[in-house]
């Protein structure tokens, strides 16, 4: 499977529990920094509801 990159770019802050529980599970605990996750169904799904706070990296 393709490997996809992802970046938090804006502050975990005054969002929702559900969304930071989100970001933990990408394993984005601070802005900037990138990780790195196989391309499948359940990671898309995540980065959909927090599309907003990340950006793909290529």
């Amino acid at each position: 499977m393709a490997t996809i990159k992802i970046k938090q770019v804006k502050s975990r802050i005054r969002i929702p529990k559900v969304q930071k529980q989100t970001l933990d599970s990408l394993g984005l605990k601070k802005m900037n920094v990138v990780v790195e996750h196989e391309e499948t169904p359940q990671i898309l799904g995540m980065i959909a509801k927090v599309n907003h706070l990340v950006e793909i990296v290529k």
